[in-house]
C-alpha cells in the first residue's frame, strides 16, 4: 500500500494523471480518474482508490523548497516541485491523494521500511524484478500442481477453441439488432460492412457453441460413471475463459460434475468464466506454463474451429505426439470437418513431404457430438482403464 501519496503533473483538462509512486523507477504512467472513492488503473495495470483530489499551482521559490513551507507534499516531491492548496482555483494542477489497491508485475510492490531488513522471499521488488522471473516460472508449475494433487485430479480431457464462439440465441439476436441498425443493408458503410460480417460469422459459428457444451456434458457424465477409484479422472478442462471455453466447463457444471480453467493473463479477457469452481480456476501469467499444464495431464485433446491460440494449442500439440514427446499419444479430435478441411490443408503437407502419410492417423475428424464421444470414450477406455 501507499497510503496518502500524491501524484505528479497532473493534467486538470484532460483529466489524466501521471502516476510516479516515490520508489518507482518506470517511466511516468498515464492513467484516467474520476471523483474520490472511485478507483482507476495505470496502463501497467496497478489498481488504485482515490482518497482525495486537490487543485494545487506551484511554488518554486527555492528559499520555499529549502524551508519546506509545502506540507502536503512529500520529500520526493519537493525535490523536483513545490507545491501548495489552492481550494478555490477553477484551473491548476491537482494532487490525489490515494491508495494502491493491486499491483502489476511490471510494477513493483513497495517494502514497508517497518519490516527492513526484509527476507528475499517476501521482497515483492524483487520477485516481480526480471532476475527473479526464473521464480516466478517455478511458482507456476509447482502451485497447480498443489492443488490438482488436493482435488485429487489425475487426468484431463482438453477441449479448447474460438473466445469469440457465442451461444446460438445471443449470435441470432446480435445478428438481428445489427441489421436493425443499418439504415441501408444493400449499401452499408464500411464499418457496418465489418460489424455486419462479424455477426453472420458468430451466428455460422455458433452450433460448435452447443457442441462443445453438449459434448463437455456427455463426457463428464461417463466419468463420473466410471468406479469410485477412478472418478476423478479425465476432468473437462478448457482455457477458462469465454466461447468455446466457457461452453465446455458450462457442459461439465450441467452434468453435476467439475471441470478446470487454465486461465491466462490478456488485455481484454479478464478472468475465468464461473462456471468452474473456485478450488479449480487458474490463472497464469505464462503462456509456455499454461501449455505444460495443458498438454502433461490431457488424456486427448478436442480442438473446435478458432483462431491464432486454436492453432497454435494444436500443432503444438501434434508436434509434441509426433516427436515422442508424451508418453503416451492422446486422440486429438478435430471437431467441425469444413472449418478445419477450409482451413488446414493436412494432404498437402502428406503431398509436399513435410508430414509421413501415417501422421493423419493421429488426427479424427468429425461433425458429430456422439461420434466424438465415443471415439474418445473409447480410446480412453482402450489406453487408460
Amino acid at each position: 500500500l501507499l497510503p496518502q501519496h500524491p501524484a505528479d503533473g497532473i493534467d486538470h483538462v484532460a483529466l489524466t494523471a501521471a502516476i510516479r509512486p516515490n520508489n518507482s523507477r518506470h517511466p511516468t504512467a498515464k492513467v484516467q480518474f474520476g471523483a474520490v472513492g472511485k478507483t482507476f488503473k495505470t496502463t501497467d495495470n496497478d489498481l488504485f482508490e482515490i482518497h482525495d483530489i486537490w487543485e494545487l499551482e506551484r511554488c518554486c521559490s527555492r528559499v520555499e523548497k529549502k524551508q519546506g513551507q509545502c506540507p502536503i507534499a512529500p520529500p520526493a516531491i519537493l525535490k523536483k516541485n513545490c507545491w501548495k492548496l489552492l481550494p478555490d482555483s477553477p484551473r491548476g494542477d491537482i494532487i490525489l491523494h490515494f491508495t494502491r489497491i493491486e499491483a502489476s508485475m511490471t510494477e513493483p510492490n513497495p517494502c514497508s521500511r517497518d519490516e527492513w531488513p526484509i527476507k528475499a522471499y517476501k521482497n515483492l521488488n524483487f520477485l516481480s524484478s526480471d532476475p527473479a522471473r526464473e521464480i516466478r516460472v517455478l511458482c507456476e508449475m509447482i502451485e497447480p500442481g498443489q492443488r490438482f494433487a488436493a482435488e485429487q485430479v489425475e487426468d484431463t480431457v482438453v477441449l479448447f477453441g474460438s473466445a469469440r464462439t457465442r451461444p446460438p440465441e445471443i449470435a441470432a439476436a446480435d445478428l438481428e439488432r445489427i441489421q436493425a441498425e443499418i439504415k441501408d443493408l444493400g449499401n452499408p458503410t464500411p464499418e457496418e460492412a465489418r460489424r455486419l460480417h462479424f455477426a453472420k460469422c458468430n451466428v455460422r459459428a455458433a452450433p460448435y457453441y452447443t457442441a462443445a457444451f453438449e459434448l463437455a456434458e456427455r463426457l463428464t457424465k461417463w466419468s463420473m460413471s466410471l468406479p469410485d477409484q477412478e472418478r476423478h479422472r479425465f476432468l473437462v478442462c478448457s482455457g477458462g475463459g469465454p466461447g468455446i471455453m466457457e461452453a465446455a466447463n458450462q457442459g461439465a457444471h450441467q452434468a453435476g460434475g467439475k471441470s478446470i480453467g487454465l486461465g491466462i493473463s490478456l488485455p481484454f479477457e479478464q478472468g475465468v468464466n464461473h462456471y468452474i469452481p473456485e478450488e479449480l480456476q487458474f490463472e497464469f501469467h505464462y503462456f509456455s506454463v499454461r501449455k505444460f499444464w495443458f498438454v502433461s495431464m490431457a488424456k486427448a485433446l478436442v480442438a473446435f474451429p478458432g483462431g491464432f491460440g486454436t492453432l497454435d494449442e494444436l500443432f503444438e500439440t501434434l508436434t509434441l505426439v509426433q516427436t515422442g514427446k508424451t508418453p503416451k499419444i492422446p486422440p486429438v479430435v478435430l471437431f467441425g470437418t469444413e472449418f478445419w478441411d477450409d482451413v488446414v490443408n493436412f494432404d498437402a503437407l502428406v503431398k509436399w513431404g513435410t508430414i509421413s502419410p501415417e501422421d493423419l492417423d493421429l488426427i479424427h475428424k468429425t461433425n458429430s457430438v456422439d461420434d466424438a464421444a465415443d471415439f474418445l470414450i473409447q480410446q480412453l477406455t482402450e489406453c487408460y482403464l
